[in-house]
C-alpha cells in the first residue's frame, strides 16, 4: 500500500452514492476517469460535510478537480489475478465543469456554425519590434 498526496481532475463516471456510517458519519463514493484516452478510473472517497457537499453538487458527467490523499491497494480479482486499484480519500472536490452528453452535442454543433472562438489578426507584425542586439540570449 501507498500513500501520497495527489491533485487530479477528471470526468465523474459513476454518480456519487452517500452512505453513513454506524457514527453518522456521512460517505460519499464516486469514480472518476481521470485519463480518457486510456479510461483510467480512479475511486474517491469523501467525508462529513465534504461528503454532504459532493453528494449534493456533483453529478455524471461533471469535470472534477480532486485534492486528496492516495492509496494504491493490490486487489484479488474474482479470477485470481492481482490487480493494482488506485483510491483517493479526499480533502477537497471542486466542479470544475458540467456538461450532458445532448448539451455538448449541440454544443459542438452549434459552434461549427458561428465563428471562430479565437480571430488572429491578419495585420502585419513589424519585425522590428526588437533589436537583435536586445535578446539577452
Amino acid at each position: 500500500m501507498t500513500l501520497a498526496k495527489i491533485v487530479v481532475t477528471g470526468k465523474v463516471v459513476k454518480n456519487p452514492e452517500k452512505r453513513f456510517t454506524q457514527n453518522n458519519l456521512a460517505i460519499t463514493s464516486l469514480i472518476v476517469d481521470i485519463n480518457p484516452q486510456d479510461e483510467t478510473l480512479v475511486r474517491v472517497s469523501a467525508l462529513g460535510a465534504l461528503a454532504d457537499r459532493t453528494a449534493e453538487t456533483v453529478k455524471l458527467n461533471d469535470t472534477v478537480i480532486i485534492d486528496g490523499r492516495l492509496q494504491m491497494e493490490n486487489v484479488k480479482t474474482t479470477n485470481g489475478k492481482d490487480k493494482k486499484v488506485a483510491t483517493i480519500t479526499a480533502s477537497n472536490i471542486e466542479k470544475i465543469g458540467s456538461l450532458s452528453e445532448s448539451e455538448t452535442k449541440s454544443n459542438v454543433s452549434t459552434s461549427a456554425k458561428n465563428e471562430p472562438v479565437v480571430q488572429f489578426s491578419t495585420e502585419e507584425i513589424a519585425e522590428d519590434l526588437i533589436d537583435p542586439d536586445e535578446i539577452p540570449f
